[in-house]
């Protein structure tokens, strides 16, 4: 059977606009008895919970460490992607190898790592116009995964970059800009660090590999 062709580049604006934080409300159990975990919400991608789950926050990500190997079961950790999203990508899939969307992931990958290298140069050089190129360029890409916490931050870089805070309603100077993009700069790249190691966790549990095509 003819394999799909491998997306080589994430457009960023077809599928921005599908990518929105899933939205997970939990029913209210008696004291006297503790709720059962919920099942994923794709048998493919079911694994155990974490036994005490932080409580959901709806805000962006603030300052904090980031470290990948913290968590125990990236698996189970929806709040890393959104799930709805995910599962419409591997649907694109022909088979079980999941060629199709493990292309889609690698590319972005690659243009993810040289954004960021991007990103360092055009900090050095206190571009704020390509640095909102380049928030702009990611935000776009990482929703196309549905990636929405890299999404997230790299909104505010874009706007950071026009110099402008757009939830304070209120224009910065290049200082102030350019200080908060240094600091998203890292925030982001932390995000991505843990979204890269989920995906790749996640098609290493479940892609098989390709039969061998024998020449007859």
């Amino acid at each position: 059977m003819p394999q799909p062709t491998t997306t080589t580049i994430i457009t960023a604006e077809a599928l921005a606009t599908a990518a929105s934080p899933a939205s997970i409300s939990k029913p209210s159990f008696p004291d006297s008895k503790p709720p059962l975990p919920e099942p994923s919400s794709k048998a493919k991608l079911s694994s155990p919970p974490e036994p005490t789950p932080a409580p959901k926050d709806a805000k962006e990500p603030e300052s904090e460490s980031f470290h990948p190997d913290d968590k125990p079961d990236e698996l189970a950790d929806v709040d890393i992607i959104d799930m709805t999203i995910f599962n419409q990508i591997i649907e694109l899939d022909e088979d079980d190898t999941h060629e199709f969307s493990n292309g889609m992931a690698s590319a972005y990958f690659a243009q993810a790592e040289q954004t960021f290298k991007d990103m360092d140069i055009a900090l050095n050089g206190g571009d704020l116009k390509k640095l909102s190129s380049l928030g702009h360029f990611l935000k776009g890409s990482s929703a196309a995964l549905g990636l929405y916490k890299v999404q997230a931050l790299c909104a505010k870089i874009q706007h950071y970059g026009l110099k402008r805070d757009e939830k304070a309603d209120e224009d910065l100077t290049e200082e102030e800009s350019l200080s908060r993009i240094k600091t998203l700069r890292l925030q982001v790249k932390g995000e991505y660090d843990i979204a890269e190691k989920w995906l790749k966790k996640w098609y290493d549990a479940n892609a098989t590999a390709a039969p061998d095509e024998e020449d007859s």
